[in-house]
């Protein structure tokens, strides 16, 4: 199996709006996806349809060599949604030995499943003192019963704080690099930039971008920006000579194009000691999200 996720031209409509129209992409063993785009852009149907909850009008879709909603798809497939919900009075032990016969599984693997996501410490405490970042983790043990291939994550760091959020992808970097295929719908671009091999954005329904974070930038041409710091007593020379903006004091700033970056640091390094530091500043995944979601409405 060279695929856990494919979808070959998916369309669907409700009534007169097409929510979705001939959305094809493909999610590798292994591979973080992250799945962007506005309300109502179409993610939500999407995760539906890989998940069986709708069926799709026309197209193809394949859950780990599987349709959509099958037994046999259900089996490898896991889902975290944004906001996650247990039963206040059992512990966390309880919640999840409960999910795991649900799933003929041996209900001694919750005390294993706990620990894998960070929660053996809280195993006998009732979940309604948990935070909400810890409520995110019994979902997540939830979503890791019976080794899912493919785990679908709506917003999943959505209200968790800075630490909480690094210890959660770093679980997620951890089952990738078992194999395990992660597509991510999340709006925090900050944090989604640097946690996923490949980006996917949709707007109004329509697939418009979906490539490495690297070939975006190399696809949408936005200028890079560079942060030059020179010695104070040389910052007017260093911004005469370079043709940049003295900003801040000592910083000076210009942008170029990605095929003149290289060139462009030439430069800077002639300067020699008139320059302290040298920033690069590539666009931003915000600013690739608004490039092409504005070049499909275009």
């Amino acid at each position: 199996m060279t695929t856990t996720l494919s979808l070959s031209k998916v369309t669907k409509t409700f009534g007169e709006t097409r929510a979705l129209r001939d959305v094809s992409f493909d999610v590798a063993p292994g591979e973080r996806v992250a799945l962007l785009g506005h309300n109502g852009a179409g993610k939500s149907t999407l995760m539906k349809i890989i998940l069986g909850l709708i069926t799709l009008d026309t197209g193809d879709v394949r859950v780990v060599d599987a349709a959509p909603g099958s037994a046999a798809a259900r089996r490898k497939v896991a889902y975290l949604p944004e906001n996650v919900a247990f039963h206040p009075a059992l512990t966390g032990r309880e919640q999840i030995r409960y999910y795991l016969r649900l799933r003929g599984e041996p209900a001694a693997l919750a005390d294993e499943l706990l620990e894998r996501v960070g929660l053996g410490h809280a195993a006998n405490r009732r979940i309604g003192t948990y935070s909400k970042g810890m409520r995110q983790r019994v979902g997540l043990a939830q979503a890791l019963i019976g080794a899912p291939r493919l785990l679908v994550l709506d917003e999943p760091t959505s209200g968790l704080d800075p630490v909480s959020r690094r210890a959660f992808y770093e679980m997620l970097d951890g089952l990738a690099a078992d194999g395990a295929s992660i597509l991510l719908s999340s709006h925090a671009l900050t944090e989604v930039e640097a946690r996923t091999d490949r980006i996917v954005i949709l707007s109004g329904g329509v697939l418009v971008a979906n490539d490495s974070l690297a070939a975006l930038r190399r696809g949408a041409a936005l200028p890079i920006q560079i942060h030059v710091t020179a010695r104070p007593d040389a910052a007017d020379d260093v911004a005469a000579r370079l043709n940049g903006t003295r900003v801040n004091g000592a910083t000076v700033t210009l942008s170029c194009a990605h095929g003149d970056k290289l060139s462009r640091l030439a430069q800077i390094t002639a300067l020699a000691g008139a320059v302290e530091d040298v920033e690069v500043i590539p666009p931003s995944l915000e600013d690739l999200y608004s490039h092409f979601s504005q070049r499909a409405r275009s």
